[in-house]
């Protein structure tokens, strides 16, 4: 552990400047939380001041025992200071001459020593977070696979992702960011695999962050890396699932891990890895590649299939015979396109009650939005069921996507595409379409292109986006994270023929 901050106010060799200090700035005697012993060693007066709750008891009994105990198997007092760090068996153990740091420290769960007469303390890392055991993500569920996932615990997190890749150039820094949070951000990456200049960016990125908290966490980060303000296309990809992590650290990306949250940020990102699923990595290769295909066509119908319909049902000249039957075979009281934004906007009230619904009652919500509303909106006329079909099948593609932000994206293009057709019918589309596609290959992620393979093209990688490649043949990493390793090693080496 370094001093990363300068030290402008010095410890003071007067314990009681420090415990004044300590009272003012951290308010010792007035937070039940801000823990305070002073002990008399060698006729030496020592304070331990430490965060009730984030340091683990134990640790903080046995450390007390052993200093009490100097005074029965010790008589030299003049060498109180290199008596007592030798007796601090612990494995982390640090010094620092700065009240700052102090403080940063104490307060993110450490526990500080200071000895009467010295300009200097011991900083010992002690920290017990309250949080929960690693469980699997609620969105990021597979069939087969393991079951562990991020926590709200930074230190458990890079542990997770240390258990995946044993490899001692896999790097873990720390920064902090928050004048008042002094918040933990950790970033992850193997040196000998990762662009120097994507570090050095995202460093620079974080270290300008001025704000004096982040509640928010990861998404508040999010915010100052990504300056996209009303884009509302996913720039990173977050993940909960260390094996996904650990996944896209191979490849060469960069991986931030912020206290507090259990979703880190994948970084660079294109929308090609908002579409990737663990799933398909736990299958077979030609399953896996089923999986994906059908998920792209899933995320497609999200997208185009209500202003195409809504196209149709309003210009049926424009299909051909065999789909004549594509339209409403009633016209209803209202408006196509005002049932379909009905629809649209009804399946965002279900879907924004569910998450506000406790669990035992979100079945009974389910047979009251499918069977009581559903049924009599037809049955009045309010919409007609051809709307509700596709508004389903619509709401269905969008709960296939693997990432929460790409699908309520999706969501808001195929809402926008809807009324320009309403208004323009065939040229509204063709415009709103065009408008999509141009502002989608425009999207970059940290000068990443958004829509890599396709723009830039790369062959290569458009193969291995649409099929799931199995691993020994795929030895190559992702050209677009610029890796200074480019090749993956196999598991085995791949003969030819085989």
């Amino acid at each position: 552990m370094a001093e990363t901050k300068e030290n402008k106010s010095p410890i003071s060799p007067d314990i009681k400047d420090t415990e004044a200090y300590m009272k003012k700035h951290i308010g010792i005697g007035v937070s039940f939380d801000a823990g305070f012993r002073e002990i008399t060693v060698l006729k030496t007066k020592i304070q331990l001041y430490y965060v009730n709750g984030l340091v683990d008891s134990s640790n903080v009994i046995q450390i007390m025992k052993v200093l009490v105990q100097i005074n029965d198997n010790e008589g030299n007092r003049k060498k109180v200071r290199e008596i007592v760090e030798n007796r601090l068996v612990h494995q982390q153990v640090a010094h620092t001459k700065s009240m700052d740091e102090v403080v940063d420290q104490m307060l993110s769960g450490l526990i500080v020593i200071f000895v009467d007469g010295e300009k200097e303390a011991f900083i010992i890392d002690v920290r017990h977070y309250p949080g929960r055991t690693p469980e699997e993500p609620d969105t990021e569920h597979v069939v087969r696979g393991s079951r562990d996932g991020y926590t709200e615990n930074v230190i458990e997190n890079t542990s997770l992702t240390r258990r995946r890749i044993r490899d001692e150039r896999l790097r873990n820094e720390m920064l902090k960011v928050g004048e008042r949070s002094k918040m933990d951000i950790c970033i992850s990456y193997l040196q000998d695999v990762v662009d120097d200049g994507l570090v050095k960016l995202i460093k620079e990125k974080i270290r300008e962050v001025e704000i004096d908290g982040m509640s928010m966490a990861d998404k508040t980060l999010e915010e100052f890396i990504i300056k996209s303000k009303w884009n509302p296309y996913p720039m990173v990809r977050y993940t909960e699932r260390p094996d996904v992590a650990a996944h896209h650290i191979l490849e060469g990306h960069v991986i931030i891990i912020v206290d507090t949250s259990p979703s880190v940020i994948i970084l660079p990102t294109t929308v090609f890895h908002h579409l990737q699923h663990a799933e398909e990595y736990r299958q077979r290769p030609a399953v896996g590649t089923f999986i994906r295909l059908i998920r792209f066509l899933a995320v497609l119908l999200s997208i185009f299939l209500l202003p195409l319909w809504l196209l149709f049902a309003m210009e049926p000249t424009l299909l051909p015979d065999p789909l004549s039957y594509i339209g409403p075979n009633e016209k209803g009281n209202i408006p196509i396109y005002v049932q379909i934004i009905l629809g649209i906007v009804g399946v965002e009230f279900l879907r924004m009650a569910a998450i506000h619904t406790p669990t035992p009652l979100s079945t009974a919500m389910g047979l009251i939005a499918a069977v009581l509303i559903g049924q009599i909106a037809i049955d009045v006329g309010m919409l007609s069921p051809e709307v509700i079909l596709y508004v389903s099948v619509s709401a269905i593609g969008a709960y296939v996507t693997p990432s929460y932000e790409l699908s309520v994206a999706n969501k808001m293009v195929s809402l926008f595409l809807v009324l320009l057709t309403a208004i323009f019918g065939l040229i509204g589309l063709a415009i709103g379409v065009t408008v999509f596609i141009l502002f989608i290959v425009n999207l970059k992620s940290l000068r990443t292109p958004y829509f890599w393979p396709f723009i830039p093209f790369n062959a290569k990688a458009l193969k291995n986006l649409m099929i799931r490649v199995p691993v020994p043949y795929d030895n190559s990493r992702p050209s677009i994270v610029h890796p200074r390793n480019t090749y993956r090693q196999p598991l085995y080496p791949v003969k030819k023929g085989e």
